[in-house]
């Protein structure tokens, strides 16, 4: 068993493994790429600050890739590996949802995936289904330039938290 830290491993790390690691967090491969090309980090607040800057820089694709290894709100993540189970730790507020409510998620998935285009982000991490699906109808009236603004800030609290999953002491 090794004394380093997960944050110390990550920086030694050969960088098909190091990337493995980073994809957890965020399914962007630019992402990761760009945090690999950028360590060593000294601590947590760093790996944060440099992940800040690159998810601000990243092309529409690269959120689209981002946001491909997400499930719907309302649908449980399945798989044994690290990222589904973080998944539905952070949708936990649906597995007590009434059928009604869960019923309305998915209709507002697919309206919201219709005018989008992608699959409706929200850091799920501590709301209930109803707040979920409150924030989805609000977010519908977004205008596209306004909705990727928001998609790529709930993208950087959903990676904060896992980050801080992965690699806090």
């Amino acid at each position: 068993m090794s004394d380093e830290s997960p944050l110390d491993q990550l920086n030694v790390a050969e960088p098909a493994a190091a990337e493995r690691e980073l994809l957890a967090c965020c399914g962007s491969r630019r992402w990761a790429d760009e945090l690999l090309a950028r360590r060593p980090y000294h601590d947590l607040a760093g790996l944060r600050r440099v992940s800040h800057t690159v998810l601000g820089e990243l092309r529409r694709a690269d959120v689209d890739e981002a946001l491909a290894a997400h499930p719907r709100i309302g649908e449980r993540a399945a798989g044994p590996g690290r990222e589904a189970g973080w998944s539905r730790a952070e949708q936990s507020g649906t597995a007590v949802a009434s059928a009604e409510t869960l019923a309305d998620l998915a209709a507002g998935n697919v309206v919201y995936e219709e005018r989008f285009g992608h699959v409706f982000l929200i850091c799920a991490t501590g709301l209930s289904a109803e707040e979920m699906l409150h924030a989805l109808r609000e977010r519908l009236g977004n205008d596209p330039d306004t909705e990727r603004d928001v998609v790529r800030a709930e993208l950087t609290k959903i990676v904060d938290l896992r980050l801080e999953k992965a690699f806090a002491p």
